[in-house]
């Protein structure tokens, strides 16, 4: 581990992770690979491989072998005993299944395109019962209308394990934000290089609105860097945009926060809606960036109702801080009040719900689709009409 690194914390597990394979090494590898079986990965296959290859999934060197899924689904660590709270495993069907034998390696592919080389080491059966053991574990629910849920009951009934080696980036690594795609060293690097000894990491997947600014600079008060990390893996089909999403950070960045004091970065991991246990998940992999504390607000990473308002900051209780090795900054629910004229939370504010302008994303999304503008109490004016705009070119091509 470089000085570099050392100076601002230490990656999850102790070294930070690198499976991407140079030189002449890489062309070597690359060419093998072409004759092995070939798996095409999903949208969350290829978010999770690029993960696990820049070492934000640290210490995870591949796709999780039986005794690390078994561990993280019951007791939220792996075998080493370290925390981790979100399996990440690679599921295939039977046809596939059949055709790979433990022992050999595989091709992970996006289309025709070799991306990585999978050793495989273990092939475990991941049957319906597998299946709603981790539902309930991770998601709290066996529901299949929960989008983590119902994406855990259409894989494949047959987990690969083992480690890769990346020997090409994922389309999206070239194509979606590559300024903006900074990977766990690179990051580091950044935060070394301003001389910060704290910085705030910031998970969303929602435009940025007049609360998460308050939230971000409130922070700011005690830390020397935020790094706004929006997340632009998969997400629901309702959702908005993540290029959208990204225009608005940057138009209320430009005119409104410090440029010496945040980073902007994109997240490419997909979202699971896995509530508390994502929260932890979030957590970890900034940790992996450089980040030293992160924000958890309320309901994060959560969906319908399936989370209680706070769980996923209570979480963090069932581990010491040495475990995590990221401090949380706990935030309560927070909201413009019209009486006191500012950005408050029920901490702070003696009024009732009447004054209070909070929107909901689907609230927020039926205005925008509308062509409303969103009240100037709930976000900046620049940031609505950038996500009004979005919203009406997305329609428009519909």
């Amino acid at each position: 581990m470089s000085e570099s690194y050392s100076d601002v914390i230490r990656p999850h597990g102790g070294v930070l992770v690198d499976r991407v394979m140079r030189g002449e090494v890489r062309e070597a590898v690359r060419e093998r690979a072409e004759r092995l079986v070939k798996i095409p990965l999903n949208e969350m296959g290829l978010s999770d491989l690029e993960m696990i290859a820049t070492g934000a999934y640290s210490p995870l060197t591949g796709f999780m072998r039986k005794a690390d899924y078994d561990r993280c689904v019951t007791d939220m660590r792996l075998t080493s005993g370290v925390v981790w709270s979100v399996p990440v495993t690679l599921a295939v069907g039977k046809e596939l299944a059949d055709r790979i034998q433990e022992g050999h390696e595989v091709a992970l592919c996006e289309g025709d395109k070799v991306l990585a080389v999978l050793e495989v080491a273990e092939k475990f059966p991941y049957d319906s019962a597998t299946k709603e053991r981790e539902a309930e574990m991770v998601y709290r629910t066996t529901e299949a209308v929960h989008p983590g849920v119902a994406r855990v009951y259409r894989q494949g009934d047959t987990l690969l394990g083992g480690d890769v080696w990346l020997v090409d980036w994922p389309s999206a690594t070239r194509t979606e934000f590559p300024e903006l795609r900074h990977t766990p060293a690179e990051t580091r690097r950044m935060f070394a290089r301003r001389g910060w000894r704290s910085v705030v990491g910031f998970q969303t997947r929602n435009p940025i609105h007049r609360a998460h600014e308050y939230i971000q600079k409130t922070a700011l008060e005690i830390v020397d860097g935020l790094f706004l990390h929006p997340l632009v893996g998969e997400t629901k089909k309702d959702d908005i945009p993540a290029d959208v999403r990204i225009a608005s950070y940057q138009t209320i960045l430009r005119d409104y926060y410090p440029a010496d004091r945040v980073v902007l970065g994109v997240f490419p991991a997909a979202m699971r809606y896995a509530g508390p246990r994502e929260a932890i998940f979030h957590a970890i992999a900034r940790k992996n960036y450089g980040c030293t504390h992160f924000i958890v607000g309320r309901d994060h990473a959560g969906v319908g109702k399936y989370y209680g308002t706070y769980d996923a900051q209570n979480i963090f209780d069932q581990f010491s801080a040495d475990e995590i090795g990221i401090t949380p900054l706990k935030f309560e629910h927070t909201f413009y009040c019209k009486k006191c004229q500012m950005v408050v939370s029920a901490k702070t504010c003696p009024h009732g719900r009447e004054d209070w302008v909070s929107l909901s994303g689907t609230q927020v999304r039926e205005m925008l689709e509308r062509g409303e503008m969103l009240p100037e109490e709930f976000t900046r004016p620049e940031v609505a009409k950038v996500l009004m705009e979005g919203v009406r070119r997305q329609l428009e091509e519909e």
